[in-house]
């Protein structure tokens, strides 16, 4: 690059050391910020950087306009609801995210949670380390997944890995999503559903894979819990926003599912108190994870290696590699070329 270049990299919880590296050994000037800077020390920040790296801090139309230097903002991950889209798009910033590093990663700690629900691996393991050993009783009593109805909400490549490992159990699948082909999850094994009441009507366990957006936040709602099995595990490790959590915590107070086992949260991290979902950390039928499904040492480096190639597109100058196929991405038309 012709440059001396800036750069802010928000969200220093999340290690990236090959991204922070390899910036560096570019001779980028690289600042880490901490997970959940305000809006003003963001702003004073990016003041006049050429390069805007984030994961979970909001990015607001304010951040964007005082970026006067700004030429991208990368998202090292895969949701964009963060990011004032808009606002980057008037000023003719391009952004970019990573979406295809975890696809696998994430639908196996999705089945993962899956499993562990249906065989109550949780509450067994605080019993052996409280007692030493635990007896077979009815409430530790698990269920088989084969026969069972696992019902998908999002049939994209996650919801769709989701399905074939569902297969080699022998479980029924069910798919809700307007945006897929009913042939498409034909081929992938998914009987499609039109209506997501009726669907989860008939559902053992649902996972959720969609994307969030203005329409999909709170999809999940009072209504579509009501509709489940009492019997019924839902899953979510896509965007905690996608369920009404009120509702959600209100019904695995009153016992009106069998249970959840969430990876995200509208409001990260959790807290043992304080926080609105803070009652879930006692129950037995619910497993809380730290957002951390799309964790590994693969899946990591997959992530890290595609975010340098997106900001030396950036730096360089060069169209910035837009893989995702979401419209609020493939509607930029500055400084952008679309993948397959």
């Amino acid at each position: 690059m012709p440059f001396r270049a800036k750069a802010v990299r928000t969200d220093r919880e999340l290690e990236c050391p090959r991204i922070d590296a390899g910036l560096r050994a570019a001779n980028v000037d690289l600042a880490v910020l901490a997970d959940g800077v305000s809006e003003d020390a963001l702003i004073e920040a990016v003041r006049d950087t050429d390069l805007l790296l984030m994961c979970y801090q909001p990015v607001s139309a304010r951040t964007i306009e005082a970026a006067t230097n700004l030429k991208g903002i990368v998202k090292f991950g895969v949701g964009i609801d963060a990011i004032d889209i808009d606002a980057a798009r008037k000023r003719k910033i391009p952004v970019v995210n990573i979406p295809q590093y975890a696809e696998e990663t994430v639908a196996e700690g999705a089945f993962a949670l899956m499993i562990a629900l249906a065989k109550k691996l949780v509450p067994l393991s605080r019993e052996m380390t409280a007692n030493g050993w635990a007896w077979p009783t009815k409430r530790r009593q698990g269920i088989d997944l084969a026969g069972r109805t696992l019902g998908i909400v999002g049939c994209g490549k996650i919801g769709r890995s989701m399905a074939r490992m569902a297969e080699g159990f022998r479980m029924r699948v069910l798919g809700f999503d307007p945006n897929a082909k009913a042939e498409t999850l034909r081929q992938a094994k998914i009987e499609k559903c039109n209506n997501l009441i009726d669907m989860l009507k008939r559902c053992d366990i649902v996972s959720l894979h969609a994307a969030l957006k203005p329409e999909t936040r709170h999809l999940i709602g009072a209504r579509e819990v009501a509709a489940m099995p009492s019997h019924a595990l839902l899953i979510n490790s896509a965007r905690g926003a996608l369920v009404d959590e009120d509702a959600l915590v209100k019904a695995l107070q009153d016992k009106r599912i069998g249970g959840a086992g969430l990876d995200v949260f509208s409001k990260e991290p959790l807290a043992l108190k304080g926080h609105p979902m803070s009652a879930l950390f006692a129950m037995d039928n619910v497993i809380l994870s730290p957002h951390l499904t799309f964790y590994t040492e693969e899946a990591m480096a997959r992530l890290e290696d595609e975010t340098l190639e997106r900001c030396f597109e950036i730096l360089d100058g060069r169209p910035v590699l837009i893989k995702s196929h979401d419209p609020r991405l493939r509607a930029q038309t500055h400084g952008v070329v679309f993948g397959p």
